[in-house]
Order: C-alpha cells, then structure tokens, then sequence
C-alpha cells in the first residue's frame, strides 16, 4: 500500500478527528500535512496493515501532542486516548527529512505534500492552489533541491556523480536539523 492509497483511504477520518482537538481548519490542514509526512517516511516499517488505522490514529494523536508541546499549550492527555508507554526513537533519514520539510517555505512544501505525499499529478496541484503548471513545477524542483541541499548541510551527505545523495546519518546530537 502507498501513501496516497492511505491518503485516499483515511485523510477525511484523521482531519476530523484532528480538527475535533485542535477546533481550527489551518492548523488542523497544516498537522494533517505533518502526520502523513510522518506516515509517508515510515510506511515501510509497518508490519501487519490489519494495524494500519490504529497506527494512523497514533501518528496523529502524537503530531497534535507535538503541536501543542511546542506552542506550550495545554491539552489533556486523556483527551488524544496516548497509551503510556513511552516511543522509543532512534535518530534516522526520515527524522531529518521531517524537519527539512518543515522548515522549507510554505509555497514549496504545499506543492511537494500534494505531489510527493498525497500523489496527485502537477496539474491537479497547480489547478489546487490556483497556481500556473510551470510555477507549481518550479517549485516541487525547488522543494526537491533544497531538501537535498538540507541533507548535505545537516547530516553531511554529499552529491556523487550520477546526483544521487549518499553518506551515514550522523548522531541526533550533531544534526542541525533534529536535534
């Protein structure tokens, strides 16, 4: 299953359940496009997709925790049903991709999550965001340069010579981007 299939299949479920915590359509679109990067950079290590809703849910409940976390806002635990075991988390490729795409400029990740994420073809894109086709497609190339650019400069990855990004990923502790 890919992640436009999910999209398609739950995207309506999860911006309800959002928007019933969060009570604002902006902010709701704007954790709904977080929870499936989320979901998009770790859809390969779902095991068993009898447990995919549950497993959705759970991204999302965490996305909005993450939210209100950083804005120190309040919100009651028993409100999001969060189990209480504690995520275990390991520094990865996708940790710092989460955090490239979020500081890249809204007018180039709106385009990339509709493309990339949710699947739908450039010209859906630019009829979505009223957008002319070679500007949207200006900026998904953007929006893919700068995310490479942001592995280079964060994680030290280099360029080799058919243009494919290579290297490790380093310690959370010397990333720019996560840490």
């Amino acid at each position: 299953m890919t992640t436009k299939d999910v999209w398609g299949i739950y995207a309506e479920d999860i911006r309800h359940f959002i928007l019933s915590k969060v009570k604002n359509s902006v902010i709701t679109e704007d954790i709904l496009q977080e929870t499936f990067i989320k979901v998009h950079t770790k859809l390969h290590t779902l095991k068993d997709e009898d447990k995919l809703k549950s497993w959705l849910f759970s991204i999302a409940r965490y996305t909005i925790l993450d939210y209100f976390r950083e804005r120190k806002k309040e919100l009651p635990v028993d409100d999001l049903e969060v189990a209480s075991e504690p995520e275990t988390h390991q520094h990865s490729e996708q940790d710092c991709l989460r955090g490239i795409i979020k500081s890249l400029p809204k007018k180039y990740r709106d385009p990339l999550f509709l493309s990339d994420i949710k699947g739908l073809k450039q010209q859906e894109v630019a009829n979505q965001l009223h957008l002319s086709l070679p500007t949207v497609k200006s900026q998904i190339q953007r929006a893919r340069k700068q995310i490479a650019q942001g592995f280079m400069d964060c994680c030290g990855f280099k360029m080799n010579e058919d243009g494919h990004l290579v290297g490790e990923i380093q310690d959370k502790a010397d990333c720019k981007v996560c840490h």
